[in-house]
């Protein structure tokens, strides 16, 4: 089985930063793209980041120049850097991985994990 574990979520000020972090953990031989998503209250699933093993990234226009997605591939972890944050970047904020499990699957699976939520209010 393989987990993803978010954490870093929380209550922030307009302006201010949060860093979130993921690890995946369990049954992994190769991790591809890794990325952070979020879904507000009433709306649809969005994109907001997304980096690959060699450091490539993409971003959700809304939070180009704001944010940053990383990762440590030794560690098999994802992070995202939050900052200038707005009202509108409240959501819950899920990572998402796609993970080869074992080396005769030829396959890359994809997994989620449980969501951290972003608030951010004065």
């Amino acid at each position: 089985q393989v987990q993803l574990a978010e954490s870093g979520g929380g209550l922030v000020q307009p302006g201010g930063s949060l860093r979130l972090s993921c690890a995946a953990s369990g049954s992994i031989f190769n991790i591809n793209a890794m990325g952070w998503y979020r879904q507000a209250p009433g709306k649809e699933r969005e994109l907001v980041a997304i980096v690959t093993p060699d450091g490539s990234t993409n971003y959700a226009d809304s939070v180009k120049g704001r944010f940053a997605i990383s990762r440590d591939n030794a560690k098999n972890m994802v992070f995202l850097q939050m900052n200038s944050l707005k009202a509108e970047d409240t959501a819950l904020y899920y990572c998402n991985a796609d993970i080869r499990i074992a080396w005769y699957e030829s396959n890359y699976r994809n997994f989620w994990g449980q969501g951290t939520q972003v608030t951010v209010s004065s």
